[in-house]
């Protein structure tokens, strides 16, 4: 291979490294947005519970469980295999954690 050949791939992982931190805090800021709705939706509630606030939780839910997905997906391709630390530093719901996936 030519040094310029090597230059261009250097180059080319570099931007794809980048790409992917990039990704990888857009998606953690929007898993950090989705669960802020669903505490605020909580925070919120009053007694009773109507059936239209169990909907409106539930769909807050799903949509923070898309998120997580997401984030952890983008996190494994960088590397980091362990979502532990996320659960935690995030405070990721038990519930939020058993709907991850995509809908």
């Amino acid at each position: 291979m030519s040094n310029r050949r090597i230059s261009g791939l250097a180059q080319l992982e570099y931007e794809v490294v980048q790409e992917r931190a990039a990704t990888l805090g857009r998606l953690g800021r929007r898993l950090e947005e989705a669960l802020a709705a669903l505490r605020e939706h909580d925070a919120a509630q009053q007694e009773p519970v109507t059936a239209s606030g169990r909907a409106a939780r539930r769909q807050l839910v799903l949509e923070a469980g898309e998120a997580l997905w997401y984030f952890v997906i983008q996190r494994e391709l960088t590397g980091f295999r362990d979502s532990t630390q996320v659960m935690r530093d995030y405070r990721v719901p038990k519930e939020v954690q058993a709907c991850m996936g995509v809908r």
